[in-house]
């Protein structure tokens, strides 16, 4: 109990002036350390041909979003396949396979980190470093850039840029000017019905964010790793004779690497792939308990944070307490429950249980890191999710369905913004009155796009979950009773959410749960983040109703609580007969 306090104390201590800062970053206009940055981001916006005083619609954000994970993805994936013959490979690491390499760039493209490959045996310094560290720090601020574009949207605030002419356009033009003046008419987001608004320019919101707050972030969190003895080297491991001079196994390779900047990337944001593949249970990636209190904290911190920002940035100060409170409430419930799970229940005595954890860190540990990793989208592990007692992996899944208790940087909240609208449509139904967000009308086209995302989730789990089961050939699974099921249906659902944990008992590293799963993270990712800002962008052409007492008002605890309502009916109730057929008969099964 006191290391949950102590974490959450943290990180609500430290995660409440970040998440004031990012508003500031986000909102553009004079910012701390511009002397240190604008001539960087001038010099990148050359680059990408972009005038950063040119807005967008949400079309034109959404196809600079598409554009940009294309481009960066295509240049990883034939990295991966040709790293032999590239630099920074004093270990020899052959080419990967094209399969494996395909499903890798698209895990992490997605910001995922879902690994059917060990990094220590399988990738080179040169693709840790430029593809999956890149990916890493670049994806978060991409989900963020979108997340953020929506707000805008659904509030009507003024863009990093000027107030568009009243038409509509992939891109809305206005007179260049110094990007550390970048600043918005109060009316912005308000004018005529039937106009696409200004969103912001992807460019600069995904630039800002990176050079402001993720890689100053990165440099910290990768300080304080290696001060605890993470490695952090471009020299070949050294090779060293076994403890047990019995052994067959004459000599043993240790591999070591630039490995606590991956770590503090992976962990800040919501990341999660390990420089090893048995990721921060490895001690050379976790090695001390406060080694292992850092990297929790880094864990929920830029998701915290962005709680935080929501009121600033909206202006909206109540909207931050509705959003904190809510995540904080469930997040309370799943930590509390995944302790007792491993700690009281009736299979959390069996030694069995312990197989796959750390004694040097704890079970408690060991528990509310499989909590937070998959309250936040982030998947790092430092116990085998396999391990643990069923109704453990259980709540792990159910963490993962909802993906909104902290969520990804930026993905946690257009999700969160999903079940806002939902929650808002449903108590507009049933007060008898057209469901009003922000003071505009929920109307067909915004239902109809809200319908598609709701279905899509258990459309696709659920599918390929069936049809992998279906058939034994190609299941892999290492257990073919109920914690089969689960090791299946936890890898799609953990893809789905773009946490990438897994039940690692599962023979994943062969072409159908690559090709299958890089499907699976691509339908997982893209509509989640699109579909939210295509709602705003709709909504943001409407003209604004006077409030009235009719109103209905989002940012109270009677909101609140129908929110958590309909995330438990929609992502849980609809979800419990895998549950029970998994994690729950397993339970019971042990617990005979």
């Amino acid at each position: 109990m006191t290391e949950i306090l102590f974490l959450l104390l943290l990180a609500v201590g430290l995660g409440w002036p970040l998440g004031h800062y990012l508003a500031r970053v986000m909102r553009g206009g004079a910012a701390p350390l511009d002397a240190v940055f604008l001539p960087v981001e001038r010099v990148i916006y050359r680059v990408l041909g972009t005038d950063p005083a040119t807005g967008m619609t949400w079309r034109g954000y959404a196809k600079a979003f598409a554009l940009s994970n294309l481009v960066v993805g295509v240049i990883v994936w034939v990295q991966f396949m040709t790293q032999a013959w590239l630099p920074l490979n004093p270990d020899g690491i052959p080419n990967m396979r094209w399969d494996t390499a395909l499903h890798t760039m698209v895990s992490f493209l997605t910001n995922t980190n879902q690994q059917h490959y060990s990094g220590q045996s399988q990738l080179s310094y040169l693709s840790q470093m430029v593809g999956i560290v890149g990916l890493q720090v670049v994806t978060p601020m991409m989900g963020l850039a979108i997340a953020v574009a929506t707000l805008r949207g659904l509030c009507g605030k003024p863009a990093l840029t000027p107030t568009p002419l009243p038409h509509a356009g992939e891109g809305l033009s206005s007179p260049s000017r110094a990007v550390a003046g970048l600043s918005s008419p109060a009316h912005a987001g308000e004018g005529l019905p039937s106009q696409d608004r200004d969103l912001g320019n992807y460019w600069v919101d995904v630039t800002r964010a990176t050079l402001r707050f993720m890689l100053p972030l990165c440099l910290l969190w990768s300080a304080l790793l290696t001060w605890q003895g993470v490695p952090a080297t471009l020299e070949a491991g050294p090779a060293v004779a076994p403890v047990d001079a019995s052994a067959e196994l004459k000599e043993q390779k240790i591999p070591l690497g630039p490995v606590s900047p991956m770590v503090a990337a992976k962990q800040l944001g919501s990341n999660g792939g390990g420089w090893y593949g048995p990721n921060s249970t490895v001690a050379l990636e976790n090695p001390t308990p406060l080694s292992n209190l850092i990297e929790m904290l880094g864990i929920v911190l830029i998701p915290v944070a962005i709680t935080f920002m929501v009121g600033p940035l909206t202006g909206r100060r109540r909207l931050t307490a509705m959003v904190f409170g809510t995540m904080l409430l469930m997040s309370a419930a799943s930590t509390g429950l995944s302790m007792w799970s491993e700690a009281h229940s009736a299979t959390a005595s069996d030694p069995a249980v312990m197989e796959g954890k750390e004694v040097r860190l704890g079970v408690s540990s060991s528990a509310l890191w499989s909590a937070i990793t998959t309250q936040v989208n982030n998947g790092s592990v430092n116990a085998m999710h396999d391990s643990m007692a069923p109704l453990t992996g259980g709540v792990a899944m159910v963490n993962m369905l909802v993906n909104a208790i902290w969520g990804g940087v930026g993905c946690g909240l257009q999700q969160f913004i999903v079940y806002l609208v939902l929650s808002v449509f449903l108590a507009g139904l049933m007060t008898g009155r057209t469901p009003e967000l922000f003071g505009r009308k929920l109307e067909a086209p915004e239902v109809r796009l809200l319908a598609l995302l709701i279905l899509l989730q258990p459309l696709v789990v659920l599918g390929f979950s069936a049809v992998t089961l279906a058939i034994p050939s190609i299941t892999g699974n290492s257990n073919p009773s109920f914690h089969g099921i689960s090791q299946v249906f936890y890898e799609y659902t953990s893809a789905f959410a773009n946490n990438g944990s897994g039940f690692e008992g599962l023979g994943d590293a062969t072409y159908w749960w690559n090709l299958s799963c890089a499907v699976v993270l691509a339908l997982g990712r893209f509509p989640a983040l699109i579909v939210p800002l295509a709602i705003a962008g709709l909504l943001a052409r409407k003209r604004v109703a006077p409030e009235s007492r009719g109103t209905l008002h989002v940012e109270t605890p009677t909101f609140a609580l129908t929110l958590v309502a309909v995330v438990v009916i929609l992502t849980i109730l609809q979800f419990t007969p895998a549950l029970v057929l998994g994690p729950i008969a397993d339970h019971l099964t042990l617990a005979q």
